[in-house]
């Protein structure tokens, strides 16, 4: 009895085997498969073991040796190739970067360096190359941005700008685009939407709230963007805008601006609370945008439109 279970255990293997190697042979019948297999450089034994997921890396490749750029990307996660490794004389399979993905991420590391918030991937990818230069409306900020960028990186401790001027033409797009070049050269910087954040802070009294307004505070380099579009509080100009400015005046911290409003158009903002209008403290907090920055009024056509 003990005899004929030990046969049939063995036929029972030996039809196991001949199945596995019948799937892998007809596998075999594509080149990109024997390709693929071959590169291994492991036992027909354990490659049969295989087939079908080996299979589905043989698409992949044949995927990734076809294209031509990202866009153009057939396989089930864009950028990366589903493929085997060899480990403990069996396969590993995992995700690995193609080219043109780890081009790309090259080619965007540093925005590592940049924190932003609420702000729109046009703005985050914003580039210095890409800067509309055909309105000499634009030529003064433009320039001086270009100057700030050498500057920089030698005297860290200057003035930002405060960039004033009409809806859609750019400002914040520029001072980005400054941003992101600087993070390219490893400084860190934040572009912080203004209104969004202040109630985004709001709602996160119970959790982050001091380490989210520490970060804007003590950040090298600083944007908020589209100053004196949100609603004027007591609160928003007391206890979270004027601690930032005061923080970054009394350290030296690069700051910039982008508003529609003017300056004094920015303290009359400011001065204005919902139960109160206290000209003292919009005046205290100009002084130090003033103190912190230098102004430029940019006004050039809608590039919204």
């Amino acid at each position: 009895m003990k005899e004929v279970l030990e046969e049939l255990k063995d036929s029972g293997y030996k039809s196991f085997n001949y199945d596995l190697e019948s799937s892998f042979d007809e596998a075999l019948k594509d080149p990109d498969f024997i390709k693929l297999c071959k590169s291994l450089k492991i036992s027909k034994e354990i490659l049969m073991k295989y087939t079908s997921i080996l299979e589905k890396s043989t698409v992949e490749f044949r995927n990734c040796s076809k294209c031509k750029n990202l866009l153009e990307c057939k396989n089930q996660v864009e950028g990366y190739c589903y493929l085997p490794r060899v480990e403990d004389k069996g396969l590993v399979f995992e995700y690995k970067k193609c080219k043109f993905k780890e081009k790309l991420d090259k080619e965007l590391d540093y925005q590592k360096n940049v924190y932003s918030f609420h702000e729109p991937d046009e703005i985050i990818n914003a580039n210095i190359k890409d800067i509309f230069i055909d309105d000499k409306n634009r030529f003064e900020a433009i320039e001086w941005i270009h100057k700030f960028i050498k500057s920089y990186p030698k005297n860290p401790k200057q003035k930002g700008l405060y960039l004033n001027g009409n809806f859609g033409c750019g400002k914040t797009y520029l001072l980005s685009a400054m941003l992101n070049e600087l993070a390219k050269k490893g400084f860190r910087s934040a572009i912080i939407f203004w209104p969004e954040f202040l109630v985004d802070l709001k709602s996160s009294f119970q959790s982050d709230f001091k380490e989210k307004l520490d970060y804007v505070k003590k950040v090298p380099l600083l944007l908020i963007d589209d100053i004196g579009a949100e609603n004027s509080t007591e609160w928003s100009r007391d206890e979270i805008f004027c601690p930032i400015v005061q923080y970054r005046m009394e350290n030296n911290l690069t700051t910039f601006f982008t508003s529609n409003l003017t300056l004094e158009e920015l303290e009359t903002h400011f001065m204005n609370g919902k139960m109160e209008v206290n000209p003292v403290k919009a005046r205290r907090i100009i002084e130090r945008v003033k103190q912190l920055t230098t102004n430029i009024k940019m006004v050039s056509k809608n590039l919204r439109k």
